[in-house]
Order: structure tokens, then C-alpha cells, then sequence
């Protein structure tokens, strides 16, 4: 028995260290130009919403609006004037089939769930929208919600990357059909879904365009993802 406990206690070992070192390697650096924003600069404050399995983005509409103008995406403009009632979108991008089905964890069908994760090549993705006008925590209660103050270069760079991620049809973004809970919808995506990439490492993926370091190992997970932003780039959640 004392001798498997060593063993155990060896392998243990060796895959934190394992662990460590893909971690270490697979870490995607900051942009110190962007981020943090110098003293005194503008900023936009956005937030990371993290549920249990899954994480979004609320942004502020009016921000996001006048940098998709600037940058002349008007698929994006679009989803931001359907919206327009609204001061704030959440916007999450995931699995088209199990984003679509899959409102809670209490719903969680493990067969779409593997399905997701490990069909080859990855699975079709959607994006899905929802119009906010309560204050974050009152919206989302139960999640960890982390708010960042991104300068206004970093906020420009980060809808880019969102925009990249709208399907678009000549040009208009494509409407799939109603969302998951209050105003939403849901949209098709750009992009394929996998287990090397869920939702949080697309969230994850947005932050760091806008100039914040990240560790997709870590970002697998939501609560993994609310660590990597509070360890890498002093945010914390309330």
C-alpha cells in the first residue's frame, strides 16, 4: 500500500508539473499598449459574466455601436441597432446545437454535451445576444461577473474580433431565431467548436485581443477563466 501511495503521489506529480509547463506554453501575452490604460485615458468598461458552464461578455451598446461604425462593419452595426432599446448586450458564443437547447445546468444532456466537445473538426457556432437594461448583478444573478476597464484602442480591437465572429449573408448578420431567456436572439457565428475551444476560450479570446494576458489552459472553465483574469490582469470579481 506504501508503495502505491508513492507511486500515486509521483504521478500526481508529474502531471501538475505536466499541467504547469502546457500552461506556461500555450499562454497568450498582453498588449501593454493597451492594456492597462494609461492614467487618465478614456476607458469602456466591460464585463465577463461567468455562469457555471458557460461565460459572455456584457458590453455597452452605444461603445460597441460607434466602434463598429468606425470600423465599417455593418453587420455588426445591425446587432447593435436591434438592440437598441437596450444600454448593454451580453453576447456568448458557443455550439449551435448545444447553446441552442441547453438554457441551464439543471438542462444538461451529457450526449450533446461529448458531441460538442469531440466531434472531429469541431461543430458549427452560434452567437447569442441578449438586450440588458438592469443593473449586471440583478440581471445575472448566482453568476461571478468581473469588470475590466479596457482603453479605448483595446475596446476598438475587441469589437473587431467580435465582428469577425458575426455570420454574415450579404453583408446582415444572420438571425437564427429567438435566444435562450429575456430579449435575445440567437445568430449564426463564425468559427468551430471543439474541446481546444468553448465558449470561454472564445470570451477569453476577445480579452486578449483587447490587450489583456491569457492562459487558455486555464479558460477551459468559467471559474478558471475569473482566476486567469484576477491572477494575469488584477481584475477580481465582487
Amino acid at each position: 500500500m506504501r508503495r502505491l501511495g508513492r507511486r500515486a503521489t509521483a504521478l500526481a506529480a508529474v502531471l501538475a508539473a505536466t499541467l504547469t509547463v502546457a500552461a506556461w506554453l500555450t499562454a497568450r501575452p498582453g498588449d501593454p499598449a493597451l492594456y492597462p490604460p494609461a492614467p487618465g485615458a478614456e476607458t469602456v468598461t466591460v464585463r465577463l459574466v461567468a455562469q457555471a458552464w458557460h461565460s459572455g461578455l456584457l458590453l455597452p451598446r452605444e461603445d460597441l455601436a460607434r466602434a463598429a461604425a468606425e470600423a465599417g462593419d455593418g453587420a455588426l452595426v445591425e446587432v447593435t441597432e436591434r438592440f437598441g432599446a437596450y444600454p448593454a448586450l451580453e453576447i456568448g458564443w458557443g455550439d449551435a446545437g448545444f447553446y441552442r437547447t441547453v438554457p441551464t445546468i439543471e438542462a444538461l444532456d451529457w450526449r450533446l454535451a461529448l458531441r460538442a466537445l469531440f466531434t472531429p473538426g469541431g461543430r458549427p457556432a452560434v452567437l447569442h445576444v441578449v438586450g440588458v437594461a438592469a443593473a449586471p448583478e440583478a440581471a445575472f444573478p448566482g453568476a461571478e461577473i468581473v469588470t475590466l476597464h479596457l482603453s479605448r484602442a483595446g475596446f476598438r480591437r475587441l469589437a473587431a474580433a467580435l465582428g469577425r465572429a458575426v455570420g454574415a449573408r450579404d453583408g446582415h448578420p444572420v438571425v437564427l431565431g429567438p435566444g435562450l431567456y429575456g430579449p435575445s436572439l440567437f445568430y449564426a457565428a463564425q468559427g468551430r467548436f471543439g474541446l481546444l475551444h468553448v465558449c470561454n476560450h472564445w470570451s477569453a479570446g476577445l480579452l486578449n485581443e483587447a490587450g489583456l494576458p491569457v492562459t487558455p489552459l486555464l479558460d477551459t472553465l468559467p471559474r478558471g477563466l475569473v482566476l486567469d483574469l484576477a491572477w494575469g490582469a488584477g481584475a477580481h470579481a465582487p
